[in-house]
């Protein structure tokens, strides 16, 4: 069925992909299209007709994000078929195309809180599901047997994680199966009202906390606003990095965008960074209701832009796999796989940002981002070929000078350093090193069944595992539940596991 007709004659199609029917859960065609300078998804079921839906909320961003798109090559080892079509058959199974960059553990469905548009808590699912520690290792050790790439960083979620009085024991656990990167994402109200457990998780190697931190007032962050000062002092008092989290929801907390920017700066000390979330529409909702929320990456990054004056700009702003050029010279130079970020190019975007005296500076200010990237993935290819591979590496040291703008980098910061340990030495410590002098700003918009684009789902990167030993994309796991997140802990409940 062409979905595109005569009287949308305004209508420029971009792409067909595949989606699902809202209704049935039916795998059907779909056209992402332009219209008005904004790009939707529409879709048509036989049996329950046309949806259409807000994709991506500018087209010239959608453009720009689209030139840097960049496939991975998936898993070695895949768990499962491709049998019953994707999203269907996640395990990972033999077509997705990245590894696990980041991989979600839900250690319990527990919450203190029960915010309206959250994926799921234990009373709505009406069970407690929690994972022993047994079965933690064995979803660890999985994770680590992963091919070509085992994964190395871990985020323990929920519900709630902070409820689990073992939590300290499962941080050290992964600590000690060489997870690199552990963060934890919470509400932080037990980190207010426990400095000393603050204090055991960061020593334990959590090393980055996910705050959800929905706004700077009382009537933006009903969650946990009374919290933040507290939160703030004991993550101090224990070292943490934090990451405030905001959920985005168009005409609740959007005009706060900026502020928010703010205040991490005000805060930067303990702050590392914001990661925008758009709003996931769960659960079956009315075209009104869905209009009257629905705020995609571009319309955040246009907000920010208004509400900074243009000191964070639309054109600071990067698609997820752009920075596919560094794993690409790091593996020529070191004849290793290397982790690949190759999630399909509209799931998120990010910049860097400093603080320069009272400016904001964001990086594509004094480094040409866009020529840094295409020099390195053209020296990547050159010292793949080079039988003098040395002369090559001397060559892509002086030339990372090229695209950086001494006159305009922030006082104090020592940016080529960082670089060069960074790209040459690939040294962890350069990166944490650039962490702490930048405020990070990031943008990731996962779907739900109105704006569900299946190539989106074989490219993510964010995956959850689970007791049954399967991994499974961020938008499969949560989009589906009743084929994925719910029917496997239920089935872990009823085996007397949970």
């Amino acid at each position: 069925m062409q979905l595109v007709t005569r009287q949308a004659h305004a209508e420029r199609l971009i792409t067909t992909t595949a989606s699902l029917c809202p209704e049935c859960m039916r795998i059907i065609r779909a056209e992402v299209f332009e219209r008005e300078g904004k790009v939707y998804l529409r879709k048509h079921c036989e049996e329950h007709g046309t949806f259409e839906d807000l994709y991506w909320g500018d087209y010239e961003l959608y453009k720009r994000a689209q030139r840097f798109a960049h496939d991975g090559e998936g898993f070695a080892n895949p768990s499962t078929r491709l049998s019953r079509g994707c999203p269907f058959s996640c395990g990972p199974c033999e077509v997705h195309l990245s590894h696990t960059a980041l991989a979600n553990l839900v250690v319990t469905n527990r919450c203190n809180l029960s915010c309206w548009y959250c994926f799921y808590y234990a009373e709505r699912a009406g069970y407690v599901y929690e994972p022993s520690l047994e079965d933690i290792e064995r979803m660890l050790r999985y994770l680590k047997a992963q091919k070509p790439v085992p994964c190395n960083a871990l985020q323990l979620t929920g519900g709630e994680p902070t409820l689990r009085d073992d939590l300290v024991e499962i941080i050290r656990l992964a600590k000690r199966l060489d997870f690199d990167h552990v963060q934890l994402n919470t509400n932080g109200i037990k980190l207010a009202q426990d400095a000393k457990l603050a204090k055991e998780i960061a020593r334990a190697g959590a090393g980055v906390v996910y705050l959800s931190f929905d706004g700077v007032t009382a009537r933006t962050n009903l969650k946990n606003h009374r919290y933040i000062p507290r939160i703030l002092e004991n993550a101090r008092g224990a070292g943490m990095r934090l990451v405030l989290v905001p959920t985005v929801i168009r005409g609740v907390n959007d005009h706060e965008l900026g502020d928010i920017v703010e205040f991490a700066f005000r805060n930067i000390d303990v702050v590392r960074g914001v990661n925008f979330q758009p709003v996931s529409l769960v659960g079956r909702m009315p075209r009104e209701e869905r209009e009257k929320h629905r705020i995609t990456i571009p319309d955040v990054i246009l907000a920010l832009e208004e509400q900074t004056a243009g000191a964070i700009a639309r054109e600071d702003f990067y698609p997820v796999p752009s920075v596919a050029a560094v794993s690409h010279i790091v593996e020529a130079l070191t004849g290793r796989k290397q982790y690949e970020l190759t999630t399909h190019f509209a799931c998120g975007m990010a910049t860097y940002v400093f603080r320069d005296g009272n400016r904001i500076v964001p990086i594509t200010r004094f480094i040409d981002v866009e020529g840094l990237l295409e020099y390195l993935n053209e020296s990547a290819e050159r010292i793949k070929r080079a039988s003098h591979k040395f002369i090559e590496k001397l060559r892509l040291v002086s030339g990372i000078r090229r695209f950086i703008d001494p006159a305009k980098v922030p006082e104090g910061l020592k940016i080529y350093p960082i670089l060069f340990s960074m790209l040459v030495r690939h040294d962890y410590r350069a990166l944490a090193k650039f962490h702490h002098n930048a405020l990070f700003i990031g943008l990731m918009h996962f779907m739900d069944l109105y704006n569900y684009d299946i190539a989106r789902v074989k490219r993510c990167a964010i995956h959850y595992v689970t007791p049954d030993l399967r991994v499974v994309p961020f938008c499969a796991f949560n989009v589906l539940p009743e084929y994925y997140r719910d029917a496997m802990q239920k089935e872990y409940v009823a085996r007397g596991r949970g």
